[in-house]
């Protein structure tokens, strides 16, 4: 205690804490409290002089040497595409053709269009945006409850976090020191089982309360069967087998993130030729647009290792995990800790400062932990706590008062739909999420038996 190096990390992780809530752009903030703390290390004679010269060093490794990130602007610019070429809007209209005769066919549509559309714009932000623009008006007119309409459309946007290829699980990966494949197929089954609950959810909602989303007449294309097989590859299957091949091709080790980023990327450009939207003002759009979120992520992730760098010097890891073993808490005790705080930094920051904030401070103490009695394939725990990361952290953006998801879809929302309303209809989709976690933390199978099956 009385050496001044013990207080560094605690005075960062309050110096982060406060100016993250300043309004200052969070790459800002922490390269600003990582540079300011090795000044103040080294006036106390704690941080050498040579150690400046490792930042640079450090900064530029974790971007070049990783085969992560170079996949993340191709990724996005086809998240991007799919956004101009009107791809979302044309297979909201197909699935409604589709299921014209299902109860609740239009929330059921929107939900999976969520699946489908949701990861690709990396952010989940952007994911809610998008669909309460596309789909809130038309909820809305068709007679569903503000609080359905508003919940459906945020749970809808936020799957996009968990479902594969979403540029988070790029991230996880990287941190949790987990290969790619085995965090798809991990995240796989708990978000088809995530995604099957909504579903079925708002199959009996339609079903009990048939004033809710009447059927409306919904005209499809002409030519009889032809006609409809047609209508629905141009405007679903070709989209769908676009974000399959990037999927599968990392998955099967055909191809490198990064290429089939490039895939993914050149396939979203193609489908802007075919929907004619391929102008040059639209492509200068998209171009646009890629390079500012690209700008955003990469800057962060830079931001964050000048922050870890002097945390890490000064002995920040030993001081979290010193601190959590201290609490005298079991295993459990520490992973649900864990658990809990990156559940309510999810309140307030999106997933990319947790991951390459959080998780690197936490990740010693993770590594400690034995489970292996819990788990069937002990091997691949790191793998099933990365998973139960992913779930609580589309979670926490669902959650009344704070999730941010909520906000999203209420600044999307006409003036008529009140904050409460969009509260009252994320509450039942909270528990549907909480019930799926529970269910992965009870079953580890349910994370590791695909990756398993399919490497092994």
């Amino acid at each position: 205690m009385e050496n001044p190096e013990y207080y560094l990390p605690l005075l960062m992780i309050l110096a982060l804490a406060v100016l993250l809530f300043s309004g200052f752009p969070v790459g800002f903030v922490l390269a600003g409290v990582g540079v300011l703390f090795c000044g103040l290390g080294f006036l106390l004679g704690e941080f050498p002089w040579v150690a400046f010269y490792n930042i640079p060093l450090r900064v530029y490794g974790a971007v070049a040497h990783s085969i992560i990130f170079p996949a993340i602007p191709m990724l996005l610019l086809m998240g991007v595409a799919f956004e101009k070429s009107g791809v979302a809007r044309d297979m909201l209209l197909c699935l409604q053709v589709l299921l014209k005769k299902v109860p609740g066919q239009l929330a059921i549509s929107v939900t999976v269009l969520g699946i489908l559309l949701g990861p690709l714009p990396g952010l989940v932000g952007i994911s809610v945006a998008t669909l309460a623009l596309l789909a809130l008006p038309t909820m809305l007119e068709q007679n569903y409850k503000p609080s359905v309409a508003t919940g459906c459309v945020a749970a809808a946007g936020s799957l996009g976090v968990i479902i594969p290829p979403s540029v988070m699980l790029f991230f996880l990966s990287s941190q949790m020191m987990v290969s790619m494949g085995h965090v798809f197929l991990g995240v796989l089954i708990p978000s088809l089982t995530l995604s099957g609950l909504y579903l079925v959810y708002y199959l009996f909602r339609g079903i009990i309360d048939s004033r809710e989303g009447p059927q409306p007449e919904i005209k499809g294309p002409g030519g009889g069967t032809l006609g409809l097989i047609f209508y629905a590859a141009q405007n679903l299957v070709l989209p769908v087998g676009l974000i399959g091949m990037v999927l599968g091709s990392i998955i099967g080790g055909l191809a490198t993130p990064s290429q089939s980023g490039a895939l993914g990327a050149a396939g979203g450009l193609a489908l802007m030729v075919i929907k004619r939207k391929f102008t040059i003002p639209n492509l200068h759009d998209v171009i646009k647009k890629t390079a500012l979120m690209t700008s955003m992520v990469f800057f962060i992730v830079m931001a964050a290792n000048v922050f870890s760098y002097p945390f890490r010097f000064f002995g920040g890891d030993d001081l979290i995990a010193d601190f959590l073993w201290g609490l005298g808490l079991s295993d459990w005790g520490v992973l649900l800790t864990v658990l809990g705080i990156i559940f309510i930094l999810g309140f307030f920051i999106d997933w990319i400062e947790i991951t390459v904030i959080t998780l690197p401070i936490f990740l010693p103490v993770l590594d400690k932990l034995d489970l292996s009695a819990h788990l069937a394939h002990p091997e691949l725990s790191k793998l099933w706590i990365g998973v139960l990361i992913a779930l609580v952290l589309q979670t926490s953006f669902m959650t009344p008062p704070f999730g941010f998801a909520l906000f999203f879809v209420k600044g999307a929302s006409p003036p008529s739909v009140k904050l409460s309303d969009v509260y009252r209809g994320a509450v039942p989709l909270v528990g549907i999420q909480l019930t799926t976690l529970f269910l992965v933390m009870g079953f580890p199978l349910l994370a590791t038996w695909l990756p398993k099956l399919v490497f092994d």
